[in-house]
């Protein structure tokens, strides 16, 4: 199964920091876009995969719109990139109890 997490991806002048409004404290950097793609899954994924075994519920993907009020120049970023990023989840999210 897979699901579809809004991501924002701040590029500053010689790195990319990512993170998903949706899944707190899951964040990574990268040095260009395709490398940020592939950590952020990757971090979105592992994460996913820790709150599937403490048994906690995996966050719902709700975010439609990101605050950019902190996202400007003289705090080191040039540009956002936000794009939403299919990631695989645990299989038990889905099952069933009887």
């Amino acid at each position: 199964m897979t699901r579809c997490y809004l991501v924002v991806y701040e590029v500053g002048d010689t790195n990319l920091s990512g993170f998903a409004p949706d899944v707190p404290g899951c964040i990574s950097t990268a040095r260009d876009l395709p490398e940020m793609r592939r950590l952020m899954s990757e971090a979105i994924e592992f994460h996913l995969k820790g709150l599937a075994a403490d048994g906690d519920p995996l966050p719902e993907s709700v975010t439609t719109a990101v605050d950019f009020a902190l996202d400007r120049p003289e705090h080191g970023v040039r540009h956002c990139v936000v794009e939403w990023l299919e990631v695989k989840v645990p299989q038990y999210e889905f099952q069933t109890t009887a």
